[in-house]
């Protein structure tokens, strides 16, 4: 079984539409303290770029043996040509990433010294997209649908502008006139927006921001209840609420079933882009035809071996394959 599941994602061609960035790392040591303010100097003996954001999810994909369709808007700047070199370095295709004069290309620089990192300084636009752009950019979308062959569409949601609720409404209409299942990765600004998508997947802080629920705890029989309602209210099949160590939570709402699942216990290195592991798994499982509670349990796996890599990783197909085998999770 594990075999034909793994032989369908690599038969499955998904659009990613999302917010893209470059992570930018400088790599150094700190032996001494500036004399212009309190702070360390970082003596920086490396640099160098990595895909993140959606992009990220793309390489998640391509790792699992999937066919991903990049589709978002960048600046028209240096830190785009960045971006295309690095789509190039991993063999991507970077046709559907529109350039705009209009847009800066988000980049996040870490900087690290002593194998710790000791400060990040952002470069973004978070605004909406202009009215124009928007425009452009929903005919490029609108052109894949009708030229190339999609299985699914996963939206991946960093809150920098690409995606609002008018490119929201017509990509969910255009993959429902072609019975394209549709996932989301979501944040705030958009997080009601998503009405009739196949599975939503929050984790739970952004499940409690999207909510406005303010409280401190939140007991399971509580994040069941409003699980139930938000995916009822927005006709949601999936809501697969990810939380950390306390493992991950989903209501099915084609049977009306709750599950809960433990986390597997980890040698942690590195939660960055764990998320981005758990909805490129979760939906390459939907796709192949997983139950959505096998599903959540896959992902659940993968989601934890990425965490055991330094850095930003994409998960490697030969070790979830081992790891599914070693946890009995498809028998």
């Amino acid at each position: 079984m594990i075999d034909q599941l793994l032989e369908k994602f690599s038969k499955s061609t998904v659009l990613v539409i999302g917010d893209v960035m470059v992570d930018a790392y400088l790599k150094g040591s700190v032996g001494r303290i500036s004399p212009e303010a309190p702070v360390p100097i970082v003596d920086v003996d490396e640099r160098f770029y990595r895909l993140g954001g959606a992009a990220n999810v793309a390489i998640n994909l391509q790792s699992l043996g999937a066919t991903p369709l990049m589709c978002s808007v960048i600046g028209d700047d240096e830190k785009a040509d960045i971006f295309n070199e690095l789509m190039s370095s991993y063999h991507l295709d970077n046709q559907f990433v529109l350039r705009s004069s209009k847009r800066k290309t988000t980049i996040k620089y870490r900087i690290l010294a002593n194998a710790r990192q000791v400060l990040r300084v952002d470069e973004e636009d978070t605004s909406l997209l202009d009215a124009d752009v928007r425009g452009d950019f929903l005919k490029l979308i609108n052109q894949i649908f009708e030229n190339q062959k999609i299985d699914a569409v996963i939206f991946e949601d960093y809150d920098k502008g690409v995606i609002s609720r008018e490119v929201i409404s017509a990509v969910v209409e255009m993959a429902k006139e072609r019975n394209i299942i549709v996932t989301v990765d979501p944040k705030k600004r958009n997080f009601n927006n998503y009405k009739g998508v196949t599975m939503f997947k929050p984790n739970l802080k952004e499940l409690k921001e999207g909510l406005e629920d303010e409280s401190k705890e939140f007991s399971m029989s509580k994040i069941e209840e409003r699980m139930r309602n938000f995916a009822k209210i927005n006709e949601i099949r999936c809501l697969f609420t990810t939380m950390s160590e306390k493992g991950v939570a989903l209501y099915d709402q084609s049977c009306d079933a709750f599950y809960t699942y433990r986390a597997y216990l980890r040698q942690i290195s590195d939660v960055s882009g764990a998320g981005d592991t758990v909805i490129s798994v979760a939906t390459l499982c939907l796709l192949a035809g997983l139950p959505a509670d096998k599903t959540a349990q896959v992902a659940n796996l993968a989601g934890g071996i990425v965490c055991e890599y330094s850095g930003v990783t994409p998960i490697p197909l030969s070790r979830l394959r081992e790891e599914i085998v070693k946890y009995n999770l498809l028998q």
